[in-house]
């Protein structure tokens, strides 16, 4: 059985990134006392590539924003549609999910679930 990631993009204001970090921090925890294998959260670093299409035309980012990239690793798709039914009736979560005090638009958010191919 293959693991199954979700994957995130989304654009922070940088002078949001650290209100971000404290809330993923958060989210996090929560992700992985309920059974996630893996969360990460990453804020770009080096997004000016040379080729391919930068995410920051991907995510048309504007000035002061950078781009992040989250990931959440399960043991399957069962495994992960188990795992967010649980998250999301969490009441630590669902204190933190009024879009009017997310440090970053929610409706420019990417997500999208993943099975996982390679594994070396």
């Amino acid at each position: 059985m293959a693991d199954y990631v979700d994957g995130y993009l989304l654009p922070v204001p940088k002078k949001h990134l650290k209100a971000y970090q404290k809330m993923a921090l958060t989210a996090g925890k929560i992700w992985k006392e309920h059974g996630a294998l893996d969360y990460r959260e990453c804020s770009g670093d080096d997004l000016n590539t040379k080729w391919g299409v930068p995410f920051t035309k991907i995510m048309k980012t504007k000035p002061g924003e950078t781009v992040v990239f989250s990931y959440i690793v399960f043991k399957s798709k069962a495994h992960r549609d188990k795992i967010n039914a649980k998250v999301m009736k969490d009441p630590r979560l669902q204190c933190m999910m009024d879009p009017k005090d997310m440090p970053f638009d929610c409706k420019r958010m990417s997500y999208g679930g993943f099975q996982t191919i390679v594994k070396p």
